[in-house]
C-alpha cells in the first residue's frame, strides 16, 4: 500500500513539473512589430494583442485583435500557447493610443464583435474590454455584440477583408 501511495505521489509531482508557467504580459514598446506584417505597432491605432508561446522569450504582437484571433483559430503554430493578452480598451487613453500596459487575459475579456470600427490595419476590429459596462457603452455608440473569446465566429476574423466598408475610427 505504501508503494502505491509513493508511486501516486511521484506521478503527481511529475505532472505538476510538466505544467507551463503562465507568463505576464509584456509592455508594448515603440519598436514592437506586428507578427503578420512586421509593421511597427505604435504607428497604428486600435486595440492590440499578444500571444506567448512556450520556449519563446518574447510574445508575438498583433497590430489588430482581429489578426490575433485569426492566429488563435489557425491550426498552424510554432509552439504551444502559454498566454494570450489583449488591450483593455476601457482603460485605454483613446483609440489612437490603446495603452502600453493595460493588458488583460483574453479569456476573461468581453469582445465587441461586428462594431462599425476599423482597427489598426483597416479591417473591421474585434474590440476587447475588461468590463462589460465599458463594452455595452461602446456597443451603444458603434454597434456590435459583446461575446467571450470562445464565442467569436470564424467569419469575423478569417477570410477576406472588405476595405470598402465605411468604418469609423473612434476618438
Amino acid at each position: 500500500m505504501k508503494h502505491l501511495v509513493l508511486i501516486a505521489l511521484v506521478a503527481l509531482v511529475a505532472c505538476k513539473e510538466e505544467q507551463i508557467a503562465v507568463p505576464d504580459p509584456v509592455d508594448l514598446t515603440p519598436d514592437a512589430l506586428s507578427y503578420f506584417c512586421q509593421m511597427n505597432i505604435a504607428e497604428h491605432g486600435g486595440p492590440k494583442g499578444q500571444i506567448h508561446l512556450e520556449g519563446y522569450p518574447m510574445p508575438l504582437f498583433f497590430a489588430q485583435v482581429r489578426d490575433m484571433i485569426a492566429y488563435l483559430k489557425s491550426p498552424e503554430r510554432d509552439a504551444q500557447i502559454t498566454a494570450v493578452y489583449v488591450s483593455d480598451m476601457g482603460a485605454a487613453p483613446n483609440w489612437r493610443q490603446p495603452g502600453v500596459s493595460n493588458w488583460i487575459a483574453a479569456d476573461g475579456a468581453t469582445f465587441v464583435v461586428g462594431a462599425n470600427v476599423a482597427g489598426g490595419m483597416g479591417a473591421r476590429e474585434v474590440v476587447p474590454f475588461a468590463g462589460r459596462t465599458d463594452a455595452m457603452a461602446f456597443i451603444a455608440q458603434y454597434g456590435g455584440t459583446g461575446l467571450p473569446l470562445s464565442d467569436i465566429p470564424d467569419t469575423e476574423v478569417l477570410g477576406p477583408v472588405d476595405l470598402d466598408l465605411k468604418l469609423e475610427t473612434p476618438s
